[in-house]
């Protein structure tokens, strides 16, 4: 199961309209309680300097706004105006105010207050921008203030590092990760130790830059030195350590953290002024992470049943909707997701990652003619970490050309089969054709070694798919090339996925690949019509049911039928285990002809498949997959015997777009009476999307 990149949420946004109207009643106020205040200019001042060290600045604020209206020339309540101002986060007024005191503030002291200034600046830039079509305004504006004061060789050096520890955090947030890293590796090299906020900020940086084990190992240096608890507008960085520590590979101490974390958080929180408790926005970051961490390494259930019950209790979240729209596509539920990325934009029309889960959701229904347009206005909203950009590569490669190839080789005694056989497919899909459509080329080459002499099946032609929201077709002509049977392969079908949950299919064949090569040997093609329903309520629940029928250009009609039913039985991180059944059966209304065809026959099966992933690195990795079948199978006239099944397989990702696939299997059941066994290797390539 790919890990996908999620940014971790941002509840805390720095509080400017409070801040605003603080100041305002602050400078409102002092008016009145200068006209009734009768203290001395010395209690007055003591007033100010308790209640700044109690961290009531806002009153302090009044207060030396009241003395200064009867002392406007006082030079300590002038600097503890600027200090206030400052200390308030307004530093833009206090800057304005410095140069008008008496004696001017030296050299240095107006650097440390551009210093201020810029420390306010970064926090501001963490919230939301004044002009969202230019979102990285304040981050760049702050990281140009920050820089200059860094690089700055006239000012101390205390005052430079400091700003450099600052310029780290500044660049994080601009999304400029590669000089964060730079300018932390430079420190390093000097022997210096960055402080915990400016660690958490390289640790973010590298986890960007998708260096997972470094940023683990910085986060952990981070929390060592500030174990917590944090300021309300600093990201947690356990939610930072989670995600590294899951992206490197490190899964249970990725669980391990962000359940402890979930655990120690709790729901409701005291805020002094107000009566009740309120919702602890820390602890709901907490679950909705937790829960992302599960859809992540392939438990979609879990991490559902707890963004669909926060959901339930704020409904109007856009980040909660969000996730709830990803933990719905895990499950196989485009649908449903993509209503839910559509309430997620609405709510939050910045929300750049609901805007790429509802192009993943048109991709998964094949309406492709909306992607386009959502990754665009995706594109306006101006994302440095690469998140619309690999989803804009993902959709050109998958409009761009498609190649797959398969071979089956096997090797055992079946009738139909024979001594050796081998099928080889081949298909190229041209580029998407006005959002709806594809040309195809198709190739096949199927041989088998009988006991009356070798015989190939050999066909190449041309097609077209179609697709619309839930629906694919496709018609398609792959005239003969051998010399058995010189019937050209007229073959159409469609798939078409009614809502999240049902499905039907039919495929149609005037010369079906399914006929067996002995027929073939014999001149004999059969025109195939397959169909079939499925019912998927979930990634842990699907029943199918499939019927065949076969007219043989021998005169013989074959009708055949499989239904399967398959559950889930355990999960794990990147871990699956499904359990099944699988009952069929066939009928043949003539029962002398040369190839493998029994009157009636019926079978049924347990099943089991384990699926595991093995290695991953981003976009490469490589799962395991062991499936196994036993049953008994029933033929009319003859004993009743035991069938088994055994198949072993892996696939390799090596890059996105480029998969490989490998996988040998064992096979055993009688015909007429004697046991056959087959031996069979696959490999797979595809490139495309």
């Amino acid at each position: 199961m790919r890990i996908l990149k999620t940014t971790p949420p941002r509840s805390a946004r720095v509080p400017r309209g409070r801040l605003c109207l603080a100041l305002a009643l602050a400078l409102q106020a002092h008016g009145a309680l200068a006209a009734t205040s009768t203290d001395s200019r010395d209690a007055l001042m003591a007033q100010v300097r308790d209640e700044r060290a109690q961290g009531h600045r806002v009153d302090a604020l009044r207060h030396v706004q009241a003395l200064l209206d009867r002392w406007p020339d006082d030079r300590e309540a002038r600097e503890m105006n600027v200090a206030l101002l400052t200390e308030l986060g307004a530093t833009t007024r206090a800057s304005e105010l410095a140069p008008g005191l008496q004696p001017p503030p030296s050299a240095l002291d107006r650097a440390r207050l551009e210093a201020d200034h810029a420390a306010h600046e970064i926090r501001w830039a963490n919230g939301e921008p004044a002009n969202p079509r230019t979102p990285y305004a304040e981050a760049d504006q702050a990281v140009a203030d920050t820089r200059r004061l860094a690089d700055d060789p006239s000012l101390p050096a205390d005052l430079r590092r400091r700003e450099t520890f600052d310029l780290l955090v500044a660049l994080d947030q601009a999304g400029r990760p590669d000089e964060a890293i730079q300018r932390y590796d430079a420190l390093k090299k000097d022997g210096v130790d960055p402080p915990a906020y400016a660690e958490r900020a390289v640790a973010d940086a590298l986890l960007v830059r998708r260096r997972p084990a470094e940023s683990a190992a910085l986060y952990e240096d981070s929390i060592r030195k500030d174990p917590g608890p944090y300021a309300s507008t600093d990201v947690e960085p356990r939610i930072g350590l989670m995600y590294a520590y899951a992206e490197s590979g490190q899964i249970d101490k990725a669980f391990t953290t962000i359940d402890e974390l979930a655990a120690k958080e709790q729901p409701w929180v005291r805020v002094p002024g107000i009566r009740l408790p309120i919702q602890n926005p820390r602890k709901v970051d907490a679950d909705l992470n937790a829960a992302v961490l599960r859809r992540s390494v392939g438990m979609p259930q879990p991490a559902y049943e707890q963004i669909n019950a926060m959901s339930r209790e704020a409904p109007t979240d856009a980040q909660i909707r969000r996730e709830l729209g990803n933990a719905e596509m895990a499950r196989g539920w485009p649908r449903r997701a993509l209503d839910d990325f559509h309430i997620a934009s609405t709510l939050n029309e910045r929300d750049i990652d609901a805007l790429l889960g509802e192009a993943e959701a048109y991709r998964a229904l094949y309406d492709y003619e909306d992607v386009d347009d959502v990754l665009a206005i995706a594109q306006t909203k101006g994302d440095r970490n690469d998140r619309v950009d690999r989803a804009e590569r993902a959709w050109e490669r998958e409009k761009g050309w498609q190649f797959d190839i398969s071979t089956e080789q096997g090797k055992g005694s079946s009738p139909d089969y024979g001594d050796r056989d081998g099928t080889t497919q081949a298909t190229v899909a041209s580029p998407l054709i006005d959002d709806h459509w594809r040309v195809l080329a198709l190739g096949r080459y199927s041989t088998a070694d009988l006991p009356e002499g070798d015989v190939r099946r050999t066909r190449a032609g041309v097609g077209v798919r179609g697709y619309l929201q839930g629906f694919t077709a496709y018609v398609q002509a792959l005239p003969s090339a051998d010399r058995y049977v010189g019937k050209t392969a007229l073959e159409t079908g469609f798939d078409w996925s009614l809502t999240d949950h049902w499905a039907v299919a039919a495929d149609f064949s005037t010369a079906g690949e399914d006929t067996p090569l002995r027929a073939q040997y014999y001149g004999i093609s059969a025109k195939t019509l397959d169909t079939a329903v499925t019912y998927r309520a979930s990634e842990l629940t699907q029943a199918r049911l499939g019927l065949s029928r076969d007219h043989f250009s021998d005169g013989n009609e074959r009708t055949s039928w499989l239904a399967s039913v398959t559950q889930r039985l355990h999960t794990a991180p990147n871990l699956a285990l499904d359990g099944g059944i699988e009952v069929g059966g066939s009928m043949n209304t003539d029962t002398d002809r040369p190839y493998f065809n029994p009157r009636r026959d019926n079978s049924y099966a347990l099943t089991g498949r384990l699926e595991n992933l093995l290695g991953q690195y981003y976009e490469r990795n490589v799962t395991q997959r062991f499936d196994v079948a036993v049953g008994q199978y029933a033929e009319q006239g003859y004993a009743t015997g035991w069938i088994a099944t055994v198949r072993y397989g892996q696939t390799l990702q090596a890059r996105d777009g480029l998969r490989f696939g490998w996988s040998i299997g064992w096979h055993n059941q009688p015909y007429d009476g004697r046991r056959e066994h087959r031996f069979v290797l696959d490999l797979t390539m595809h490139w495309g999307e």
